[in-house]
């Protein structure tokens, strides 16, 4: 099997899509998905006889000045990335990392404004002030558990944490935001630099977003009207493959679930009420609902958070961390209202107090199918990604030890395809939101061996060497270009423009956050605020945060009874 065929089958598993069923229900009963699928449908784009057009991008001096600054530029893009795999940092804690970013960006001219939103690690670079305003994304967080030394094909965490009951891995860049971030900062700082050389009118906004792992970040910010005024916004993310898209993916809901009793001996149990035994029945009690109460399109998977320290001591707290996702926000709902009430139930059986913590939520993506074939005809001018033998050959002793097929990584851009015609589940992200904003165009660039799934060691093993350079740098260059033909060819903006309002119609964007809900924060160092001129708390939030505390009575087994003789 080709790169290419391996390429597309892992694209429709990621996305979740279905080449063999009909959008026609979808049409009927959701609006929001036939915004997205449907549209094809209706404009009468097929799978089967699609062909990407040729002749959008065009080069002109203002596109080349940005690709050479980017190749002019490429050791401080890369030092960029690498500074921020070495941070590690999770998610709503980037203090490092954000700092790195915006330090680049204030360097290249652009103006940066802190605490988008309320987060405090988020920012708004701004270049120019006149013109169409594009903007382009930056994530940089990190996931729990990840961490792998870089360049090593094997299992082996940079960072381990010895304990005799229960190691664990530090944290670590797999799904390759090290990447994403660098390169986003780097396309707008080249398209700045255009603007600049050749007097072009347009505004550059480079949005640092926090938490996008745990699907925060944008979902609020786009509530708080962050993003709106854009003419555009184009973003990409690492993957295995390298393809522009304009497929959908899976509106989220993210909530905790914390069960409250009453500690004790775990070898006098009797009485004693534990929080551990009401996060297991939620879980078992969720788990029932596959069969019968999911579509294909549904998916839910948890975490426990806290589920006691010793064997010995019954729990009186413990929380269970549920992502529910479905095709589109009203699906997604009536996911989530069943996961609630299995929390309900199990509160009930176990004798526990339920503490239920909304986190946040996004829609499904709106991609641009105008934007994803701008993107894409640059891309094919511009060239895939180059790897080197020793990447091949890394690429290679990853997949050995991750038992995928040793084919090195993706040489070749994957042709643009049009979504299959039925959604059966897939990832989500919070640039959905955003998406619901304004046009947005979207890629895929290779960071990581084919075969390999996001949020696994390997990727953050390939991270920061030469595999994930060449796939941010490229995924730079890409973007600069798509970017400078819509400064340059208005005509080609309001194309993408003209689409998402026929997408959109009938459809009223509104955020799935409650009004009112306070975001997941940590409190930032002291230094860090200093460097970014913010204070603590952000307006409209309660600090410290109201604890969550354990006041149950101890259960009762009924009245004394006379021992027996």
């Amino acid at each position: 099997m080709s790169n290419l065929d391996m390429g597309r089958r892992r694209l429709l598993k990621m996305f979740g899509l279905s080449a063999t069923a009909t959008t026609a229900a979808i049409l009927q009963a959701d609006p929001v998905l036939a915004a997205t699928l449907g549209y094809d449908e209706r404009t009468g784009v097929s799978p089967a006889t699609y062909r990407a057009p040729t002749g959008l991008a065009r080069s002109t001096a203002a596109k080349r000045t940005a690709l050479d600054w980017i190749g002019a530029n490429e050791g401080a893009i890369t030092k960029l990335s690498d500074d921020i795999w070495q941070h590690a940092e999770l998610s709503l804690r980037e203090w490092k990392s954000s700092l790195a970013t915006a330090a680049l960006l204030e360097a290249n001219g652009f103006t940066v404004t802190w605490g988008a939103a309320g987060f405090p690690t988020a920012f708004v670079a701004t270049y120019g002030t006149e013109g169409p305003v594009i903007g382009f994304n930056a994530e940089y967080d990190a996931l729990p558990g990840l961490s792998q030394k870089k360049g090593v094909a094997t299992h082996d965490p940079l960072v381990y944490h010895y304990d005799a009951y229960g190691p664990t891995y530090g944290a670590g860049h797999g799904d390759a935001h090290n990447t994403l971030g660098a390169g986003g900062t780097a396309a707008a700082i080249a398209v700045a630099q255009a603007i600049r050389a050749h007097g072009l009118k347009a505004t550059v906004k480079l949005f640092g977003s926090a938490g996008e792992e745990q699907l925060v970040g944008k979902a609020y910010a786009a509530k708080e009207g962050v993003y709106d005024g854009l003419d555009a916004f184009l973003d990409w993310h690492p993957f295995n493959i390298t393809v522009p898209f304009w497929n959908t993916t899976s509106a989220l809901v993210s909530a905790t679930f914390t069960f409250l009793g009453a500690s004790g001996h775990g070898g006098t149990p009797l009485g004693n009420k534990s929080g551990l035994d009401g996060a297991l029945l939620m879980a078992t009690m969720s788990e029932y609902l596959r069969e019968k109460n999911v579509a294909p399109s549904g998916r839910f998977h948890y975490a426990i958070i806290n589920g006691g320290g010793a064997p010995n001591v019954t729990p009186d707290m413990c929380s269970i961390w549920f992502f529910v996702r479905e095709g589109s926000p009203a699906r997604a709902q009536v996911l989530y209202e069943k996961i609630v009430d299995c929390a309900k139930a199990a509160a009930q059986a176990s004798q526990t107090r339920l503490v239920h913590k909304f986190h946040s939520a996004t829609w499904n993506l709106l991609a641009n199918k105008a934007g994803a074939e701008l993107l894409d005809d640059n891309m094919r001018q511009i060239g895939a990604p180059r790897f080197t033998e020793a990447d091949h050959a890394l690429a290679k002793a990853v997949q050995k030890s991750l038992g995928k097929p040793e084919v090195g990584m993706a040489t070749e851009l994957t042709p643009l395809a049009p979504p299959a015609a039925a959604y059966s589940g897939g990832l989500a992200t919070d640039t959905a939101d955003i998406s619901w904003q304004a046009p947005t165009a979207v890629l895929l660039s290779a960071a990581y061996p084919p075969g390999l799934p996001n949020h696994n060691w390997g990727v953050t093993a390939t991270a920061a060497t030469n595999i994930g350079h060449q796939a941010l740098l490229s995924a730079a260059r890409y973007l600069a270009a798509g970017a400078v033909d819509l400064i340059e060819r208005p005509e080609l903006l309001d194309g993408m423009k003209q689409e998402f309002k026929d997408r959109t119609e009938g459809v009223s964007w509104a955020s799935m956050i409650p009004d009112g809900t306070q975001p997941p924060l940590y409190e930032p160092p002291a230094d860090f605020l200093r460097a970014t001129g913010q204070s603590w708390p952000p307006k409209g939030v309660t600090w410290p945060v109201p604890p969550v505390i354990a006041t149950e009575q101890l259960g009762t087994t009924g009245p004394n009874l006379p021992p027996v003789a």
